[in-house]
């Protein structure tokens, strides 16, 4: 027999080997069942698995505290080749609350079509272990090489708090006064509610989601507004400081007013090398003619050769505007 298991479905499995009821009734039509004498062990000895391979299967995930029963069923699968008679499964039922009452779980198992209840007693670690037993029941037979689907339906009242329970059972074969501990099954987990909890819950939820989402959106709206709003009154003093036209930034060069384009060789623009060298011609033939009257023996001949030197000066600047333009 295997040697490692939960503790839980070790309690289980010395409840139920503990508690002896007597075998008097006769098989039932839908399930063998162990006859009146000692079945033999189907347990071997040198092996360390259980004979029965045992499987929880097809409860629903919740159940509604008050409400109506759930179904659920326990497969034993006997491995051996040989005949597993006098099998009892113990439910043990572990809520994380640990405040599950032995007298709130209403569990049926069926014995053929008869529903059968199931009572539990508790354990120091506020663990509920009920034995599917019950007068005139010698318990399951499994035939080498077999299933047998025990039915189950659970319920719960309304005064169950909600919350998870975990659902294990451990499987004893009955053998008179004592027993053996011949299976051990999956973990079962389901949640005890109440109705509209959840539903209630959800939408509210939901309301305070899309109310901060709401809020969001408002603050970033009205932050938005305010940029906006500040740098239009910094457009508008800008533009009552400038006069109206905006203002130019610094290091940038102001356009030129629109339809006032300075030509070439015109006083807006900067001069080229032309006007420069006319300038510095007509300067060097005003100080000629001033050397010339001031040193020369005729000073009316001075005088009219400065005027000549200017006159023609002046009549080649004017015919190189005249023809840039």
């Amino acid at each position: 027999m295997r040697l490692c298991a939960s503790p839980s479905l070790r309690l289980a499995a010395a409840v139920a080997t503990a508690a002896v009821v007597p075998v008097v009734a006769p098989l039932s039509q839908d399930t063998a069942h162990a006859g009146t004498t000692t079945p033999p062990s189907c347990a071997a000895a040198d092996t360390r698995s259980f004979p029965l391979a045992t499987r929880i299967r097809g409860g629903p995930g919740s159940y509604e505290a008050g409400g109506g029963y759930g179904t659920w069923y326990i497969d034993l699968t006997n491995t051996t080749r040989r005949t597993c008679a006098g099998i009892h499964p113990v439910v043990v039922l572990v809520d994380d609350e640990r405040s599950l009452r032995p007298d709130q779980p209403q569990l049926d198992f069926y014995d053929g079509s008869t529903p059968r209840p199931v009572t539990f007693e508790t354990t120091d670690e506020q663990e509920l272990v009920g034995v599917l037993d019950g007068s005139g029941f010698p318990g399951f037979t499994v035939p080498p090489g077999k299933t047998v689907s025990v039915r189950l339906r659970l319920a719960l009242p309304s005064d169950a708090v909600a919350g998870k329970v975990t659902a294990n059972a451990a499987v004893v074969q009955r053998r008179g006064q004592d027993g053996d501990w011949v299976g051990e099954s999956n973990a079962y987990r389901f949640g005890i509610g109440r109705e509209g909890e959840q539903d209630t819950a959800e939408p509210e939820a939901s309301e305070q989601v899309q109310e901060a989402e709401a809020a969001q959106e408002t603050g970033a709206a009205q932050e938005t507004q305010g940029v906006r709003e500040a740098g239009a009154s910094q457009e508008a003093g800008t533009a009552q400081e400038t006069g109206g036209v905006p203002a130019v930034p610094s290091g940038t060069a102001s356009p030129p007013a629109s339809g006032t384009a300075s030509p070439p060789g015109s006083g807006t623009g900067a001069p080229d090398d032309s006007s420069l060298a006319l300038a510095r011609e007509a300067e060097d033939a005003g100080e000629r003619a001033r050397e010339l009257a001031r040193t020369g023996p005729d000073l009316a001949h001075g005088l009219l050769a400065a005027l000549a030197a200017l006159l023609g000066v002046g009549a080649g600047a004017y015919l190189l505007l005249r023809t840039r333009r």
